[in-house]
């Protein structure tokens, strides 16, 4: 039930900030904070590698760790923001960090990755926040796929046009993770109207600037466990509209995430479903 992919449809976080908010630049004092907490959540990842380390958030704590897998097992994904503090207020900014925690039962990570990697498919795999997707192929190290992501709710009618990369690693038999960023992001503004324009990179509402995301895989108790932090950076809600956007901002990210890892777990069903049906019975 879990992406590495679904990271994007973090792109729902904002897109329920009110219209009338005044347009935005991303400015280098944002960026700057945006890759220092991005360098510690990936050192953060690299030290869940070493000897000793638990590769799981969920293993950090004995006394939480149980409760939590038989939660995922039998009631859905958990999901939390990875502190308090989320969104975190920066220069001109705000970052969203929220982590999801599924369980795909009777699944190996070869079934997970066959989903999350099938980005020609995104667009129905998670419609409608995904409305157009397309691999760009491997560079050797990475896949590289486009994504045109839109909530048609929205009055501001803003879509976003992403290029992504993502590099999935192998452990060991039991154990993979994935790292994903955006190398760019557009609005189209007026989007679905005659009036539809893509505005310059860094510019426009500042819904989302950046996302992010690394999602870990673990083989055990008869499934796949699946952790995936998504990580986004939007302009700051000015304080005219922070009271009454704040809990929505919140609200909408846990939905979306939610919704994002039943979507990848119904994709990896149908899959095994797919793949039954075509194996001859002995």
């Amino acid at each position: 039930m879990m992406t590495a992919k679904i990271r994007f449809i973090a792109i729902l976080i904002l897109l329920q900030v009110p219209a009338s908010m005044p347009a935005a630049t991303l400015t280098p004092e944002t960026k700057a904070a945006w890759d220092a907490y991005m360098q510690a959540a990936f050192a953060g990842m690299q030290a869940r590698l070493q000897p000793g380390a638990h590769f799981l958030w969920l293993d950090d704590d004995p006394d939480r760790a149980e409760e939590i897998r038989t939660s995922v097992r039998t009631k859905g994904p958990y999901i939390e923001p990875i502190t308090k503090q989320i969104p975190k207020k920066v220069p001109h900014g705000l970052i969203h960090d929220w982590l999801g925690v599924g369980f795909v039962p009777n699944a190996k990570i070869e079934d997970i990755l066959a989903v999350v990697r099938d980005y020609e498919h995104y667009k129905d795999i998670y419609h409608p926040g995904v409305i157009d997707s397309s691999s760009r192929g491997n560079d050797g190290t990475k896949d590289l796929f486009t994504m045109r992501l839109a909530n048609r709710s929205v009055v501001a009618k803003t879509a976003l046009d992403a290029d992504c990369e993502v590099t999935y690693i192998r452990v060991d038999e039991q154990h993979w993770y994935g790292i994903s960023n955006t190398t760019r992001i557009v609005e189209v503004d007026k989007f679905g109207t005659p009036e539809a324009r893509t505005l310059p990179e860094d510019e426009g509402t500042g819904l989302i600037w950046r996302l992010s995301s690394i999602t870990r895989l673990e083989e055990r108790d008869g499934g796949v466990y699946a952790e995936l932090e998504a990580i986004a950076l939007s302009r700051d809600i000015p304080a005219a509209f922070r009271l009454f956007v704040t809990p929505i901002v919140r609200r909408v990210s846990r939905d979306s995430l939610a919704t994002s890892l039943h979507q990848t777990k119904v994709a990896i069903d149908a899959a095994k479903a797919r793949r039954a049906e075509q194996t001859p019975s002995q």
